[in-house]
C-alpha cells in the first residue's frame, strides 16, 4: 500500500475508465427522479397538470398546487441526499473504514439528543435554531466516537469505531427517549422528524440549508487529493506534505456540516453514504477526487428516488423515506461488512 507505484497514482491525476459514461448516465437518472418525484405520488399527476405547475403561475388548481409543493420537496431531497452521500465518502475516507457512515458512527443519534434537548429544554421550533443544535450534536458525538475508538492497541480501527459507533447511538436513543417520554408536546413535535422525511420542505427550509451544502462540498472536495494521500498512510501522506491533522479536521468538519445540516432539516435519514460511495467506488474505483463528488450525484438520486418509493408504497398516504433507506440499506451493510471483513480502506 505504501509502494513507489501508489506514491505515483497520487501525484498524476488519472481519469477513471468509463467516468464520463457514468456521468452521464448519472444526470439522466438524476432527471429522471426529478421528473418521477413530481409525477408520481398520493395523486399521480398527468402531463398537462405538470406543465401548468411548472410554468403557469396564474393557474391556481389543486393539482397545480400540488405540483409547486412536489418543487420543492425533490429541490429539498436532492440536497440532503447530495450533502449525505458526500459525508459518508469523507467519513470513509478521513476514517479508513469502508463501512462508515453518520448512521452508523452515531452522528445522527448525536444530532437527534441536541434537537430533542433543544425542544424540550430551549423551546427551539425554527429550522435555523434546529441546525445549530444539530450541528453542535453531530460534532460533540463524531469527536466522542472517534476519541473512543482509538483507545488501545492498533488505533482507530474499521471495528473499534463501528462498535463505539453502535454503542454510543444506543445510549444516545436511550437518552433521547427519557427526555421525550414525561413531555408529551416535546413527543408530538418530535416524533414526525425522528423517522426521517423530506415531505415538510418548503423554500425557507432549502434557503437555510444552501449555505452549509455549498460549504461542506466544497471543503470536502478541495480535501479530495490529499485524502487520496492519506489513505497511503500517515507516513507516506506526511512524505507528500500532507498536514494529516489539518486535513482530518476539515474533512470532519465538512462531513459533520453536511450529515449535521441534513440531520437538522430532514431527520435522521441512515444509509445513503453508505449506499451512494460504494456504488461509486465499485464502478470508478477508490480514488476520492472522483468518489467525492461523484457520491453528491449518487446520493441525490438513491434518497429521491428511495422517497418516490415511500410515496407509492404508502399510498394513498406515504412511506418515510428514512424507513426506506433502512429497509435497503441495513441488508446491504451486512453484505458490506461480510465482503470487507471489516479492512481499513
Amino acid at each position: 500500500m505504501n509502494s513507489s507505484a501508489d506514491t505515483k497514482n497520487f501525484q498524476k491525476p488519472h481519469v477513471p475508465r468509463h467516468f464520463f459514461a457514468v456521468l452521464v448516465l448519472c444526470l439522466i437518472l438524476l432527471a429522471l427522479s426529478v421528473i418521477a418525484s413530481l409525477v408520481f405520488g398520493s395523486r399521480p399527476i398527468r402531463f398537462n397538470e405538470l406543465i401548468d405547475g411548472l410554468f403557469h403561475s396564474n393557474i391556481d388548481s389543486y393539482e397545480a398546487n400540488v405540483v409547486r409543493k412536489r418543487v420543492s420537496r425533490t429541490v429539498f431531497s436532492l440536497f440532503c441526499g447530495a450533502a449525505l452521500g458526500v459525508s459518508g465518502a469523507l467519513m470513509q475516507a478521513v476514517t479508513r473504514n469502508p463501512i462508515a457512515d453518520p448512521s452508523i458512527l452515531g452522528v445522527n443519534t448525536g444530532a437527534s439528543l441536541f434537537v430533542v434537548s433543544g425542544i424540550a429544554f430551549l423551546n427551539i421550533s425554527t429550522a435555523y435554531q434546529y441546525i445549530w443544535f444539530a450541528l453542535a450534536g453531530a460534532m460533540i458525538t463524531a469527536v466522542f466516537v472517534f476519541g473512543i475508538g482509538s483507545m488501545g492497541r492498533g488505533g482507530a480501527t474499521p471495528l473499534k469505531l463501528v462498535l463505539a459507533g453502535a454503542a454510543t447511538s444506543a445510549a444516545l436513543s436511550s437518552l433521547v427517549i427519557a427526555i421525550m417520554i414525561p413531555r408529551s408536546y416535546v413527543m408530538d413535535q418530535f416524533r414526525f422528524w425522528q423517522v426521517g422525511s423530506v415531505g415538510s420542505a418548503n423554500w425557507s427550509t432549502i434557503t437555510t440549508f444552501i449555505p452549509f451544502l455549498v460549504i461542506g462540498i466544497l471543503l470536502g472536495i478541495i480535501s479530495t487529493a490529499a485524502l487520496n494521500a492519506l489513505a497511503l498512510g500517515d507516513e507516506v501522506a506526511t512524505g507528500l506534505g500532507v498536514r494529516t491533522g489539518v486535513l482530518r479536521f476539515i474533512a470532519a468538519l465538512a462531513a459533520v456540516l453536511l450529515c449535521g445540516a441534513a440531520t437538522a432539516l430532514a431527520g435522521p435519514i441512515g444509509f445513503i453514504g453508505l449506499l451512494s460511495t460504494h456504488v461509486i467506488r465499485l464502478i470508478l474505483g477508490p480514488d476520492n477526487r472522483y468518489i467525492i463528488p461523484m457520491s453528491a450525484f449518487a446520493g441525490a438520486i438513491i434518497l429521491t428516488i428511495s422517497d418516490v418509493a415511500g410515496r407509492l408504497l404508502g399510498s394513498p398516504g406515504e412511506l418515510e423515506v428514512g424507513v426506506v433507506t433502512a429497509f435497503i440499506g441495513a441488508p446491504i451493510l451486512i453484505i458490506l461488512a461480510r465482503k470487507v471483513k471489516v479492512r481499513s480502506l
